[in-house]
């Protein structure tokens, strides 16, 4: 960890607790600054606060009192979660032009090592796993950090030089930056997203854009050129631009005769890739950009690709049961997301769709029912998903449970048939999250496996 003077001495409020609030807290007391920790949760109820009253510090709970601001500090160090527009404490904080910080930016500050920094409204987890597999593979010592689910600040503490933290990015930590500067940047897609959280759609996309504003003509930024939002945002970049498209060769990475490629280098033909849909192929074309440009070889970005299954509960595959693929894509917790996963199979879908009954608009599977052999319904929504398809000729059983789903469709598929776990609707009728939804139905075809 570099020892830093940036933040010696210095006045410097941590807002919010939880794994990221700790870690920044901790480690800016390390570096000498005079720290102060605010939660909203009252003491009583609050082990984190009590933990960190134990080693010490000064522990302000039950809300985020805007007379704090008196005491003069010299940084604001919040949860990416805490709203910039809501909290009185950070709206007199912005008009007093203190710096709201992230504690992704600390990361930066302390590490050893560069940065690979990965961002887009959708497919970021699967992009970062993907390059972290491969550069895993490659030999080049990767650490994964960010939005993935592990603290950037308490990786990078113990990252060394010849490692490399590949992160996972939100425009929430985005927004909290000030000379953070990834070595390679990646732009996946940007669509309108967060607008509880964000003032604007505008402010959501500079979020997003944020992560390339500090980079120099020795980065990288690796893009979407098939998304306009992103081509005209890194119009005045001054890092060197890679492209990488769905649609058309670039200069970048690209798909070529059912082959991906980059710079004209075969990398690996479509068929041998295990994800499936053209939104995984997006997220892969950015990935493979970034490893190539890392220095990974070519073998180990193919051999990644060849045998990973996708982050669970995304369009998982979990199984092959008798020439029947099974996918496990639970996170479908919406039509949208339910449409986007038939869109990656041509044919001989068998469809495992319900859960909690919102009243929403199941109309979108209609443009999908030609490529669908059967539909296996469960839950509230079960008897609205069979008055659709019974209207449109689409053979469909309905259940009360996911196990009877998972053995009737079973026992009608075929080989060559794909059963797919893409429920449209939320878990909570049934489970508690999506998470525990997908874990049954893997359990339920890994039974299938040992009959």
């Amino acid at each position: 960890m570099k020892q830093i003077k940036k933040y010696e001495n210095k006045k410097i409020l941590v807002m919010g607790l939880a794994k990221s609030g700790k870690a920044a807290a901790t480690i800016l007391k390390q570096l000498n600054a005079e720290v102060v920790v605010n939660d909203m949760t009252p003491l009583e109820e609050n082990a984190d606060a009590k933990e960190m009253v134990a080693l010490g510090f000064e522990v302000v709970t039950g809300g985020h009192p805007v007379e704090l601001l008196d005491r003069g500090f010299d940084y604001i160090f919040k949860n990416p979660g805490i709203p910039y527009r809501k909290v009185p404490l950070l709206m007199k904080a912005q008009e007093l032009k203190i710096p709201i910080l992230t504690e992704v930016q600390l990361a930066y500050d302390i590490c050893e090592a560069p940065f690979i920094g990965i961002t887009g409204t959708n497919g970021k987890t699967t992009t970062t796993t993907l390059i972290y597999e491969m550069l895993k593979l490659g030999n080049r010592e990767p650490l994964i950090a960010g939005n993935i689910g592990e603290v950037a600040s308490l990786v990078a503490q113990n990252a060394q030089s010849s490692n490399v933290l590949v992160t996972e990015l939100s425009s929430f930590q985005l927004m909290g930056i000030d000379d953070f500067s990834p070595a390679i940047s990646l732009l996946l897609n940007i669509t309108e997203a967060h607008l509880d959280y964000h003032t604007d759609i505008e402010e959501y996309r500079q979020a997003k854009l944020n992560l390339i504003k500090n980079q120099t003509s020795t980065d990288f930024c690796v893009y979407n050129l098939d998304d306009h939002i992103i081509v005209e945002g890194i119009s005045s970049a001054t890092c060197q631009t890679v492209p990488f498209s769905l649609v058309q060769k670039t200069s970048g990475a690209y798909v070529q005769n059912n082959g991906i490629y980059f710079k004209d280098e075969f990398i690996i033909h479509l068929s041998e890739v295990l994800l499936k849909g053209d939104h995984n192929i997006q997220d892969i074309l950015g990935a493979v950009a970034v490893c190539k440009l890392y220095g990974c070889a070519t073998n180990a970005i193919a051999e990644v690709l060849k045998t990973f299954t996708g982050v669970k509960h995304r369009l998982q595959f979990v199984k092959e049961v008798k020439g029947v693929k099974y996918y496990n894509n639970s996170k479908a917790t919406n039509m949208i997301a339910t449409e986007t996963s038939l869109k990656a199979f041509e044919e001989n879908i068998i469809l495992i769709a319900g859960g909690l009954d919102r009243g929403h608009d199941l109309s979108g599977l209609i443009p999908y029912f030609d490529r669908i052999k059967a539909i296996m319904c469960y839950g509230e929504t079960k008897e609205r998903i069979k008055i659709l398809a019974d209207e449109h000729n689409v053979p469909c059983m309905s259940f009360e449970q996911l196990d009877d789903c998972v053995k009737e469709a079973n026992q009608c598929a075929k080989e060559g048939d794909i059963v797919l776990l893409s429920p449209a609707c939320a878990s909570w009728d049934q489970y508690k999250n999506f998470e525990i939804r997908g874990d049954h139905f893997i359990e339920l075809v890994n039974k299938l496996t040992e009959v």
